[in-house]
């Protein structure tokens, strides 16, 4: 059975970006729920989280948010 998670967590993006266009920690809270509902991300999953990480951080992010995705990025090998 193929995951769907990276397409709620693109769906939710959407409703994030359209909101202010930009992601606070709450946010991305939602995000990596939706990502470790499997207790993994899987590479659809890293894909999307990455795009939505390139897009975050061409706003103004609060820097705990900025810290705490570029952990991520880290720790789960999101490009």
């Amino acid at each position: 059975m193929n995951s769907r998670s990276h397409l709620d967590i693109t769906l939710a993006s959407i409703q994030i970006f359209a909101n202010d266009g930009l992601l606070d920690m709450g946010e991305l809270e939602k995000l990596l729920q939706l990502a470790e509902r499997d207790r993994e991300f899987d590479e659809d999953e890293k894909r999307v989280l990455g795009r939505i990480f390139a897009q975050a951080e061409q706003t103004r992010l609060d820097p705990a948010v900025a810290e705490r995705i570029g952990r991520l990025k880290a720790e789960h090998g999101i490009g």
